[in-house]
């Protein structure tokens, strides 16, 4: 059963970059593990994130180890501060991999990605966990911190962020390729300050 970390938030803020367009994200085949380069599209939305973050400074920058996030870290001009972090990659999609969602519902009428999970991969929880875990890095940083990553890890880490199940909430946010994100504290709250900017 999926619970989150019940705790007095820390003020903290986390920006969250989506990575730049590849052929899969623009086809709309699952793309977890497969380590797709940007198209070119990819590489000038990934400029704009640069222009959209304008080189404001962060205490910490962390990337996915795959080539799409690292490449939009690089090109959106923090590639030289960022660290790799194994559990910013993708959810793991397991028999999913490279396939439509039409094509799954095809074969197993009724089934759903975020109540089911991909056939072979990883379940809601278990991307959770990561998502989490990544929080507690970010907690200890001292200032903002921006990390760059994938569609449905930064949706469900946004869920973790503010305590709600992702299952609930997460199929509800969009997010866009290089689309840009703030996770932020208001009183005593954790919530989304902005989301899906580009």
């Amino acid at each position: 059963m999926w619970q989150y970390k019940v705790e007095m938030p820390k003020s903290a803020e986390i920006w969250l970059a989506r990575h730049g367009e590849t052929a899969w994200s623009l086809s709309g085949q699952h793309t977890g593990r497969t380590d797709l380069p940007l198209l070119p599209s990819g590489i000038e939305q990934a400029q704009s994130l640069g222009r959209l973050l304008d080189g404001r400074k962060f205490s910490l920058v962390l990337s996915s180890p795959l080539q799409r996030a690292h490449e939009t870290c690089r090109i959106a001009g923090y590639g030289d501060v960022a660290k790799a972090h194994p559990d910013l990659a993708e959810w793991h999609y397991g028999a999913l991999e490279g396939r439509l969602t039409a094509d799954l519902v095809a074969e197993r009428p009724g089934w759903n990605l975020w109540k089911d999970g991909p056939p072979e991969g990883e379940s809601v929880d278990q991307v959770t966990t990561r998502a989490q875990n990544v929080i507690d890095a970010c907690l200890e940083a001292d200032g903002p911190v921006l990390l760059f990553s994938h569609g449905h890890l930064l949706r469900i880490l946004a869920c973790a962020w503010i305590g709600i199940d992702p299952r609930l909430l997460a199929p509800r946010l969009a997010l866009s390729t290089a689309s840009l994100s703030v996770l932020s504290q208001e009183r005593h709250s954790r919530v989304i300050g902005s989301w899906n900017r580009t």
